[in-house]
């Protein structure tokens, strides 16, 4: 028999079915936890809500309700009394903490380690293939991977914890009940909304417990998490008067309450139900009885705040309690007894005793495992320390914790909170935090746990690590600063496997911080040292090797020419070691930009890619330079099979530098393929994805020449300017490399809005700064024969004429086709007559060979405009409707439409026939899509974007020239039917 999850096990599990035949809210007696006596009342309206939203999620889908009102107004109490009167669910609870908030799924882990608990070994193994990965976050127990970059990654995490959802919901329903989501853990948080997203996730009803007053803090997840399409919100106000009776009934049990005590209890405490409970405590033990007599009395009591009437209890309790108060403060709910002991430095049993003295004094509820009532107790106990009391209280939890062997994410929260220590398990423990927050997906707290580090008293051979570590923990998100403590890390570090490591990361961290204001003096400085001590002592070449490709990078920072020889003779390196091949792999590069053959770089080329390694930032300059000669080589089916490669080894790893770098190479392949709305989609999914702390992330000024280029292609031009405008408003930044890129796009909308002196001042901007960095090649930027074009249109023949002349010689010198067949295109349109059509032919031919199809649609519409011109129907005829099937099969919406006129102006009639029409991506998401799937639900299948699926879609309609998906189906079939 196959092992299954228990439905039990869980302090807050249903146990009592209702009574037959009565009303759910009425039938249930309410208690608050910790005070048996009080009845849950004033809230029969909201717990009906809650019945009918729980009945909502019975039907499998799952759905966010919030509970939200100030501290202590009831909203756990209201939660814990439905939990205990509805059976349907089974209910995982947590609660957050800000002391917990570093620790990486510790949310996720309060919510399923009791499930996981009560599993046997039987139902572990039963589980559906991937939700294993999930253990690996849930189950402290396990062994860990020592490999941050291994397998246990975020996204891994996230899916086996989407599994183990689905596979507990198929059970019984799930309700996950979260107390002060303001605290949770952002992986825990990002579980969760994915949980709401997901369509197949199953009945789950997430409910969520906020405060109102304290909860400002804005969080983009936690946002999405309660938005108001799949976020029910409960807002909890004050009791009334008739709420007031039930509760002094409560209390004087042999008391009929008169209602104008119980008027001037309620005004006293403008009906907060903490304050009232707290209230009527205090008449009681005061001796006051719920008469009129007594009601002027109640109002003597000044209860004006809650904070007061926790401190007089507490003041009654002995030290211990005290002690264990503390305690319970630093070390949180649901502490082990004995850590609580070791803290308090007393023998569990006083510690025992110590809880039921403050559980008698209402300040602790219930239970096996003491807490607090409510988060307001522990509130006011912390504003009882000073802030240096918190840091020995917080530098004593750490002990604690660490001698207790607790993991080193719990012990580092504490660390985070105290001053400096003197102990030396300090800095393991914290960089030991960081490489599981590393692990997890989590770079932003492995970076606060080993600044934390740095603050120990310094330990000579631990700072060199130190920087180089959090190098690595801050380079997933933030370049520049990266680039700052790998600086550090090299002037410190001697061994050399780590000082080459740190070069690397540098190098790394240089490429995709460029134009951010970098640091280059510092940088300059390092490479003086460094090269200084390599000459001393010779013994490093590999060191040598790559400090030759960092000066290389700053003199490209500053915009200067990439042709400098290298102090190596490239040509000789053979590409037997990482620094050969890294050198290898950057000259290939500034080969092709300096317009050198084509073969010549191939050659440079092989001996640099070999076989490329996995993914990793030492490594990553190496296969950046391989990536984009690749891509001007237009070695394109190559170059996309290595982005498959990077982006499955990033993938789920938060390495959102190098996330955005390797869609923005996507969505650059896919422009050069001339997959026009795949390129548009994938760099606005760039720009989406983005939410690095230090800014823009990198490459955007490429990516915005790419929306351009993809917008003005499809006929968008106001769009395209919008993205223009945000961009200069921006501004590009001194120095970056991409900005010639952007001002050859930006030319582009200009001819395309008519702007035709606009353009040609761009163009020679453009054309300035590509001579300035070394850039020849036209297959990288053929700004010349654009420029010729605008000179030509401005009757200015001969400067045309000199520029166009130019770039096909540096074309033909380059040997790459592309470049070659656009020169031969641009030059065809300045010449006439028998030699225009050997020209734009010859473009034709050569092109047909690449796998450049825009072009060759281009191509193809100027040499039918100038066979139609002289006459030659047929032939004009043949080359617009085979550029009409291109241009429409690339989504160039605007060049198919000027086919389409020039195809109608020859005689031609386009035909409406889809076949062949799609690209891969748009016959996935449309073969998806007439299959019944949602927009969502393919997104998913796909592991591609929302967005991405909306814009296959959109093109694919345009294409088929259908309004809708509900004419998808007839129309991807018909040509089919037609031809069976």
């Amino acid at each position: 028999m196959r092992g299954t999850f228990p439905a039990a096990g869980h302090a807050h599990s249903a146990s009592a079915r209702f009574p037959q035949g009565t009303d759910r809210a009425a039938s249930r007696q309410h208690r608050a936890p910790g005070n048996e006596h009080w009845p849950l009342v004033g809230r029969d309206a909201e717990l009906s809500a809650l019945d009918a939203l729980a009945g909502h999620v019975l039907t499998g889908r799952p759905h966010v309700v919030q509970i939200e009102g100030p501290a202590g107004i009831g909203k756990s109490a209201l939660l814990s009394a439905w939990c205990r009167g509805d059976e349907r669910f089974r209910v995982l609870r947590a609660r957050c903490h800000p002391r917990e908030q570093g620790i990486v799924f510790g949310v996720v882990r309060q919510l399923f380690q009791p499930v996981l608990a009560s599993a046997d070994d039987t139902a572990r193994k039963s589980l559906p293939d991937g939700a294993a990965s999930a253990l690996q976050v849930l189950d402290e127990s396990r062994p860990k991977d020592p490999d941050p970059s291994g397998p246990d990654t975020t996204a891994a995490a996230l899916s086996g914890l989407d599994k183990l959802a689905r596979r507990l919901s198929g059970q019984q329903p799930l309700l996950l009940a979260i107390d002060s989501p303001q605290w949770i853990d952002p992986p825990s948080l990002q579980w969760l909304v994915r949980c709401v997203r997901r369509a197949d996730t199953g009945p789950v009803l997430i409910v969520v417990v906020t405060p109102t007053a304290e909860f400002r803090k804005h969080d983009q997840l936690l946002a999405e998490l309660l938005h108001p399409s799949h976020c029910d919100t409960i807002d909890l106000g004050p009791l009334g008067v008739p709420d007031v009776r039930q509760l002094a009934q409560a209390l004087w049990r042999d008391e009929d309450p008169d209602p104008s005590f119980c008027a001037s209890s309620h005004a006293t405490t403008s009906g907060h139900p903490l304050f009232l409970r707290a209230l009527l405590s205090h008449a009681q033990l005061s001796g006051l009885k719920p008469t009129a007599e007594h009601q002027d009395r109640i109002r003597t009591l000044s209860l004006t705040s809650l904070r007061r009437e926790i401190l007089h209890r507490l003041s009654q309790a002995p030290p211990e309690a005290v002690d264990l108060a503390r305690a319970l403060t630093l070390l949180g709910d649901r502490s082990p007894r004995h850590l609580l002991a070791a803290h308090c430095g007393r023998g569990e049993a006083v510690v025992r005793a110590a809880a039921a003295d403050l559980r008698s004094l209402g300040l602790v509820r219930a239970g096996p495992d003491p807490g607090f009532v409510h988060q307001v107790v522990r509130d006011t106990i912390v504003q009882t320390m000073s802030p240096d009391e918190l840091s020995r209280e917080h530098a004593r939890a750490a002990q604690v914790t660490f001698l207790s062997g607790r993991p080193d994410e719990e012990v580092a929260a504490h660390l985070l909170a105290a001053d400096p220590v003197e102990d030396t398990w300090a800095v393991p423990v914290l960089r030991g935090a960081a490489h599981q927050a590393l692990r997890r997906g989590a770079p932003e707290a492995a970076a606060t746990y080993l600044r934390c580090a740095l603050r120990q008293p310094p330990q000579a051979a631990e700072r060199g690590p130190l920087l180089l570590q959090l190098a690595v923990a801050t380079s997933h998100y933030d370049a520049a600063q990266a680039l700052s403590y790998a600086t550090g890390a090299m002037e410190i570090l001697t061994d050399p496997t780590a000082r080459r490591s740190a070069l690397g990361l540098l190098t790394s961290c240089l490429l995709l911080a460029a134009g951010r204001g970098t640091a280059l003096s510092v940088v300059d400085r390092l490479i003086t040292e460094v090269c200084s001590l390599a000459d001393a002592d010779g013994a490093d070449q590999e060191l040598a090797l790559r400090i030759q490709v960092l000066r290389s990078l700053t003199a490209r920072e500053r915009s200067s020419a990439l042709t400098t020889s290298p102090a190596a003779d490239v040509d000789e390196l053979l590409g037997r070691t990482p620094g050969e091949r890294q050198l290898l792999a950057l000259h290939a590069f500034r080969a092709l930009r300096a317009g050198s053959p084509a073969p010549y770089v191939a050659t440079l080329l092989d001996r640099a890619s070999g076989t490329l390694p996995a993914m990793s930032h030492e490594v990553f300059p190496r296969h950046y330079f391989v990536a984009h000669t690749l891509l001007y080589l237009d070695e394109l089916d190559t170059a996309d099979q290595m982005r498959a490669q990077l982006a499955r080894a990033t993938e789920g790893k938060s390495r959102e530098l190098l996330d955005t770098s390797i869609t923005a190479y996507h969505a650059a392949l896919a422009l050069r393929r001339g997959n026009v709305t795949e390129a548009l989609a994938t760099a606005q999914t760039a720009v989406d994805r983005s939410s690095s702390p230090a800014g823009r992330p990198p490459h955007t000024t490429a990516v915005d020449a790419i929306r351009i280029d993809a917008l003005v292609a499809q006929g968008r031009l106001d769009a395209a300017e919008h993205v223009a405008q945000t961009r200069s408003a921006e501004g590009l930044e001194e120095g970056t490399w991409e900005a010639p890129f952007f001002l050859m796009s930006l030319a582009t909308l200009r001819t395309a809005q008519g702007d035709t002196r606009a353009a040609l001042s761009l163009l020679h901007e453009c054309g300035h700064h590509l001579v300035d960095t070394g850039i020849v090649s036209p297959a990288v930027c053929p700004w010349r024969s654009h420029a010729a074009a605008a000179h030509l249109v401005l009757g200015e023949a001969s400067a045309a004429q000199e520029l166009f002349d130019e770039e096909l010689d540096l074309a033909r010198r380059s040997q790459i086709p592309r470049a070659v067949g656009v020169a031969l295109r641009m030059a065809g349109t300045s010449a006439s007559g028998a030699q225009q059509l050997e020209l734009l032919d010859e473009a034709v031919s050569t092109l047909t060979a690449t796998p450049a199809r825009l072009e060759l649609a281009r191509a193809l519409h100027d040499l039918g405009v100038a066979q139609a011109r002289r006459g030659d129907l047929g032939d004009a005829r043949r080359a617009l409707r085979k550029g009409l099937t291109l241009a429409t099969g690339c989504g160039a919406t605007a060049l198919a439409k000027c086919l389409r006129q020039r195809l109608h102006d020859a005689g031609g009639r386009a035909g409406k026939s889809s076949s062949g029409l799609l690209t891969r991506g748009e016959a996935r998401v449309s073969a998806l899509a007439v299959q019944g799937y949602g927009n969502k639900e393919i997104a998913e299948r796909l592991f591609v974007s929302l967005r991405a699926v909306e814009a296959h879609l959109t093109s694919t309609y345009r294409k088929l020239g259908i309004s809708g998906r509900h004419q998808l189906a007839a129309a991807v079939a018909g040509p089919a039917a037609r031809s069976g």
